[in-house]
């Protein structure tokens, strides 16, 4: 659901009522839920009945409520379970009496049955962004209108608001889903498309937007449409907004997944040529960027080891790899040289540091290839054992880094020289145990 969804959730709340006045119950639950999560006192989707969520609870309770009101928070933190994005985390052993209850009449029926409440994954990823926190703040109160919607979102100095961002992610995300199963669409149609839907904005700050998701997109592990170079100095709320995105379209994650599992056929011959799979410009050096994720997202399959686990990828990667080195051989005059051209991973088997075995335009040094493929873009990240990293380090001079991208749609290919560590940053992702 969209941030508007949910302020149209907040605005219409199941209420009791007392003869002519609503109960204020949830209204001061949800505030301070709110509250928590604001304040930094709730980092993970887990909200506890505990004194610090009581604590909150009177506060906004006592500003609304009206002298016939009791200050009894165990309701609310029961009854939200109605409104279909406040969820509760059963202790072990107690489902089937929790299924029979349809109240809760003290806090003691709260401790007995329930260990914690949960929100919807995308409205706590909401949550956490200042505007759309005062949005549903308002709508718990009264319903908006547009207007008054656009005013509490519109942030200083011009910035996207939340809406915007909100067309502009669903909108990439339609063309990542094409991409990604090869479907054929206009970048510029869709931001024309786009545009009315914007405050005027101009269509290369609707293009650099779309680079922006590329870098959150990065950044969370996840592909991102390579025509959309990433470019990382982007709002805060964006990545807000993607991670709201993506928490209440878990599908998307899913289906990269199910891409990573796809087959990819290697490139005919007649298809390619050293000229047009090369490219000359290895990527720039890019911020160091964190990549924690949240729990929605960590327990989906990660595309790019999905990727590395792929040893066909690699395989034909390498195979394509070893026809372009014989071809740039042939075509510099060494036909000699590219006969000698060895697949070693193949025919002397793995653990020897790089994949095949070839030489430079001269003939009188070898090289070393150590050959990585991706279906994705040109900044996604890969992984590199311990023993290709030293033997990088060991045979500097020697060795080459040839990194596929988009293999099997438009494949080209770009070259690091030298030792790994000199282009990239290295994070640890396994560890060796010994007893």
């Amino acid at each position: 659901m969209s941030l508007l969804d949910y302020e149209k959730r907040f605005a219409t709340l199941r209420m009791n009522r007392g003869g002519s006045n609503k109960s204020p119950h949830k209204v001061a639950m949800l505030q301070a839920v709110m509250d928590l999560v604001e304040s930094g006192e709730v980092t993970n989707n887990r909200f506890y009945f505990d004194d610090d969520l009581k604590r909150h609870f009177t506060e906004r309770f006592q500003a609304l409520a009206s002298p016939s009101d009791r200050n009894n928070p165990h309701l609310p933190f029961f009854h939200l379970r109605s409104e279909g994005f406040w969820h509760h985390k059963v202790r072990p052993g107690q489902q089937e009496p929790y299924e029979q209850l349809t109240t809760s009449t003290s806090q003691g029926v709260i401790d007995a049955h329930i260990d914690h409440a949960f929100l919807d994954d995308e409205l706590f990823e909401l949550l956490d962004n200042q505007f759309a926190r005062e949005l549903l703040r308002s709508a718990l109160i009264t319903s908006l209108d547009e207007k008054s919607i656009r005013d509490l979102l519109q942030p200083e100095r011009g910035g996207w608001d939340w809406l915007e961002c909100e067309f502009l992610v669903n909108d990439y995300v339609t063309m990542l889903e094409k991409h990604l199963v090869g479907a054929s669409y206009s970048k510029a149609a869709h931001r024309r498309a786009l545009q009315p839907r914007l405050n005027n904005r101009s269509e290369g700050s609707v293009e650099y937007k779309h680079q922006n998701v590329s870098a959150v997109l990065l950044e969370l592990g996840l592909p991102y449409i390579p025509g959309y170079k990433p470019a990382f100095n982007y709002q805060q709320q964006l990545k807000q907004v993607v991670l709201s995105y993506l928490a209440g379209h878990q599908r998307v994650v899913e289906d990269v997944n199910l891409v990573a599992d796809k087959v990819v056929d290697e490139p005919e011959p007649q298809d390619w040529a050293w000229d047009t799979v090369f490219d000359p410009e290895p990527p720039e050096r890019i911020p160091h960027v964190a990549e924690g994720r949240p729990s929605y997202l960590a327990t989906r399959i990660d595309f790019s080891e999905r990727e590395r686990r792929n040893r066909q990828l690699g395989e034909r990667a390498e195979k394509f790899v070893l026809r372009m080195e014989r071809q740039r051989l042939t075509a510099q005059g060494r036909p000699d040289l590219a006969a000698e051209v060895e697949w070693s991973s193949k025919e002397r088997g793995d653990g020897l540091g790089f994949d095949i075995r070839s030489f430079d335009a001269m003939g009188d040094k070898e090289r070393f290839l150590e050959v990585k493929a991706t279906q994705s873009g040109k900044y996604q990240p890969f992984f590199i054992s311990e023993n290709e990293r030293s033997f990088s380090n060991e045979f500097a001079e020697a060795f080459r880094l040839y990194r596929v991208y988009e293999f099997g749609v438009a494949s080209r290919l770009f070259i690091l020289p030298g030792a790994i560590e000199q282009h990239v940053q290295l994070s640890p992702q396994s560890y060796k145990a010994r007893f």
